[in-house]
């Protein structure tokens, strides 16, 4: 294979770009198992007691992030994550108001393979979303197996991310004041299993937790669709049935995270890595629909409401596909 090397009068912004991904994706992938490794490590080193303090801290912090989390606006409005928006582009359009009297969950599709749209347009505030929704704070639901990670579990709270886990996003949702936006990856982890270019398959057929919540929370529920979500990376062939496939599914099933085989470009080279492609994301806000608050709801008010925000979603996506480089004859797959 001929390897493509990026040329030497790359600009300094582009570097800078390439800069900020690169951490991003060493963060995503690397960073909790070394924090783990730290964290154990300084138990037997001189400095044994950074380790021992920090678990009473842990301790007594233990529930912060089922609690809103910490985050941390200086974090979030850091130059970095400028240039990381810069290097797909990543853009954040609107296309209704939503009142920050109420609640909301943002139902965001696809999952992608690093949810990278999801990260810059709702974690950070690179994209405007504050301007574009004054009033708001968004949160973001993440794994909850990344909270029990020491020292990154504090680093992921910095940028407003929470425990995917009921208790976690009924906390922001039960607040009277409104404001709150909830941004959930509905198809969640399996959903990045079928993250290529080109696929619009989206885990959302028997998905029906978030509806509830929002249905017990009277939240209004809001479909957000990152077209070129899919497309920032190539992954291996997995496609249903096949023996890796399988595999991935099973292991998903044990350790609650997907291991999607994926694989775009290098740092200084274009030919393989584990970089992004330069392939633009817009994230499309849509039409929030209105929810009635119902603690005990039927199981047909339950699939109305589900029905109701799938063809809502789905609308979305046939709106604006268009726009953002989607074939006429390609259409979205609920499955």
């Amino acid at each position: 294979m001929k390897i493509e090397f990026a040329p030497k009068d790359v600009p300094l912004n582009r570097r800078l770009q390439t800069a900020s991904v690169a951490q991003w994706v060493f963060s995503f992938i690397l960073l909790a198992p070394l924090c783990i490794v730290l964290f154990v490590f300084l138990l037997f080193t001189r400095f044994w007691l950074i380790s021992v303090l920090y678990a009473v801290w842990w301790f007594v912090d233990w529930e912060t992030p089922s609690q809103g989390g910490r985050r941390v606006p200086y974090m979030c409005g850091l130059r970095i994550w400028n240039y990381m928006r810069d290097y797909f582009p990543i853009q954040l359009h609107k296309t209704a108001d939503l009142d920050p009297r109420n609640n909301y969950i943002l139902g965001f599709h696809p999952h992608g393979v690093l949810v990278a749209g999801a990260f810059t347009n709702f974690c950070v505030y690179a994209t405007g979303f504050r301007d574009k929704f004054p009033g708001f704070t968004c949160y973001m639901l993440m794994l909850p197996l990344w909270f029990r990670a020491p020292f990154f579990r504090d680093y992921i709270m910095c940028a407003g991310l929470i425990p995917s886990d009921k208790g976690s996003a009924s906390y922001l949702l039960r607040r009277k004041e409104g404001g709150n936006a909830v941004v959930i990856a509905v198809g969640g982890a399996p959903e990045a299993l079928d993250a290529r270019p080109g696929a619009y398959i989206l885990l959302l057929a028997k998905k029906k937790g978030f509806v509830k919540l929002a249905m017990e929370h009277g939240a209004h529920l809001v479909p957000v669709f990152s077209f070129g979500e899919n497309e920032l990376f190539d992954q291996v062939e997995n496609h249903r049935g096949t023996w890796l496939r399988w595999i991935q599914e099973k292991l998903q099933g044990i350790m609650g995270i997907s291991l999607p085989i994926f694989h775009a470009r290098g740092v200084f080279q274009y030919s393989f890595g584990l970089m992004p492609y330069r392939k633009p994301i817009n994230t499309v806000v849509g039409r929030p629909i209105r929810v009635e608050k119902n603690e005990n709801p039927s199981t047909e008010e339950l699939d109305a409401l589900h029905k109701c925000y799938m063809d809502a979603l789905y609308k979305l996506f046939e709106e604006h596909k268009a726009k953002y480089g989607v074939d006429e004859d390609t259409h979205l797959s609920f499955v």
